[in-house]
């Protein structure tokens, strides 16, 4: 080949070369309103085969299809419907309302109970829930009433049907989020991304670094009631993240405090020292549902359980007027441990 022909070659190399020093990656980012909330996608556009506006687009209409089928807020969606049918009855749903009900019921099974899809009539009578009418303390005979509608032996799927034989209601809003964030990620790598960090409702995944090879670092917060204070940074690459915590969402009366999280053991708020745990797992589904189950355990269940079930899990328990931490050997494998150990 005569060199002439390769000169051109050189050039465009050269070109390209002198274009990635110029003008270095930047980190482009969409947003906007979701679930009563809002989410956040951040992400390297280098990576993708596809526009920000398209990208953008699918995100949207993701989180759509999701509110559309999972909303216990809308009396249109497909869970609702399935809410309002009496006892005896099949309806056919979504796969996404399956695969959300499958994953409930494992989380169901393995912590006996901590963690319920069925609580939503005791959080609508605490106030906490969709149809609640105000915040209030039930009497006993009203949480024994409302505990008679719930529990996922009541709930079974045959075939593309989910079935009760109990007047049970379902609620996805304690697993509803990690599983968006797992839909959103999917199909950004789907579309080439291979570098993002994405949070829906303060659910949050990353993956990869950012332009200037730095991790994304994310801030676990102190549960103070009436400010942000981050309590630990960490480094996210591949990773889910949810925090429960009962410092956002509670109710007081008589100097006592009612969170909205429900122990469905009993019937009524958590009542124990743990302030906020953060659960860290390659599926954010599944961190999502396990933090709530840690945050009805308690510090010392809690702690045990994710302990002896290799949980990656950063647990802020109340000490008087301070706060103290505690992690998992998981937890501090990724991460290092912390300054309370």
């Amino acid at each position: 080949m005569p060199k002439a022909l390769l000169r051109p070659v050189f050039v465009v190399a050269l070109a390209t070369a002198l274009t990635g020093c110029l003008f270095q990656e930047q980190v482009e980012s969409f947003g906007g309103p979701t679930m009563g909330s809002t989410y956040s996608v951040k992400y390297v556009p280098g990576d993708a085969a596809v526009s920000k506006e398209q990208l953008q687009n699918e995100t949207d209409a993701i989180l759509a299809e999701i509110d559309s089928q999972m909303s216990t807020y809308r009396a249109d969606s497909d869970i609702e419907a399935f809410n309002a049918l009496p006892a005896g009855t099949c309806m056919a749903v979504p796969e996404g309302v399956l695969e959300l009900f499958r994953a409930g019921q494992q989380l169901s099974e393995e912590s006996e109970g901590a963690f319920d899809l069925t609580v939503e009539p005791l959080l609508n009578l605490w106030g906490f829930g969709p149809k609640g009418t105000g915040e209030r303390i039930p009497s006993a005979d009203e949480i024994a009433q409302a505990r008679k509608n719930m529990g996922h032996q009541h709930l079974r799927i045959e075939g593309e049907q989910l079935c009760k034989d109990a007047a049970v209601q379902v609620d996805f809003n304690s697993i509803a989020a990690g599983y968006a964030v797992d839909r959103v990620t999917a199909n950004l790598e789907a579309s080439g991304v291979r570098r993002y960090l994405v949070e829906i409702t303060g659910e949050l995944k990353a993956l990869g670094h950012k332009p200037d090879g730095v991790p994304w670092r994310i801030a676990i917060e102190a549960p103070h009631d009436n400010e942000r204070v981050a309590q630990r940074i960490i480094e996210l690459d591949g990773l889910g993240v949810s925090t429960s915590g009962d410092y956002r969402n509670y109710f007081e009366r008589d100097g006592k405090r009612y969170s909205h999280t429900l122990d469905p053991l009993t019937g009524a708020p958590i009542n124990h020292r743990l302030a906020a745990v953060t659960v860290v797992d390659p599926s954010t589904l599944r961190a999502d549902g396990l933090s709530t189950v840690l945050m009805v355990l308690g510090p010392e269940r809690g702690l045990a359980y994710a302990t002896e079930r290799n949980i990656a899990a950063f647990f802020v328990i109340r000490d008087g007027q301070e706060f103290i931490s505690k992690s998992t050997e998981a937890f501090d494998e990724l991460f290092g441990a912390g300054v309370d150990e």
